[in-house]
């Protein structure tokens, strides 16, 4: 059942690699082609590069991505309030093949899902909460939000936005 929540309408900058000088190129990549006519498993977190997003959540969902597909997701998003060359060095650095990342740079997605947080007291800034969703078609089918984002991100659990807990949700449809 739908949750009636639409996703947010933006443009994520990425940077793509490609054959020919310089080597890449800039791509802006709309929520419409990520969510428009698939249903998608999303997933995000406070940083690239940091322990908990790079020991556990990331590698979680990397490690279930076939299991994930074969239960009806087309394609699984890692999202962070980072840019492109973090995320893509992120990816590459995690030996990331499967997951794709998501750079939400300017937390444009993340303040529109309400969802972007201030994590100054730690030294990050403007963060996005922990959090994971099934998009179908553009609407939140599901979502997980780790508990305490109303407290303006204090702390850093985790314990409901990892990749078992969508499988078990997804498995209940069997």
């Amino acid at each position: 059942m739908a949750m009636d929540i639409m996703v947010p309408d933006v443009v994520f900058k990425t940077r793509k690699e490609i054959d020919t000088e310089p080597g890449f190129i800039w791509y802006d990549l709309t929520s419409q082609e990520i969510f428009t006519g698939k249903r998608v498993a999303l997933f995000a977190l406070p940083g690239a590069f940091t322990p908990t997003c790079s020991s556990t959540h990331l590698p979680g969902y990397e490690m279930e991505y076939d299991n994930l597909l074969s239960k009806g997701i087309d394609e699984v998003y890692c999202l962070s309030v980072n840019d492109t060359f973090v995320m893509n060095n992120w990816m590459a650095h995690q030996d990331i093949k499967k997951v794709k990342a998501l750079p939400d740079g300017a937390g444009l997605f993340s303040r529109q899902m309400g969802f972007l947080v201030d994590k100054t007291n730690i030294g990050f800034g403007m963060r996005s909460w922990r959090y994971s969703m099934i998009v179908n078609d553009g609407v939140v089918e599901k979502m997980w939000v780790e508990p305490g984002v109303s407290d303006n991100a204090q702390g850093d659990p985790f314990e409901v936005s990892d990749a078992y807990t969508m499988l078990e949700y997804l498995n209940e449809d069997d």
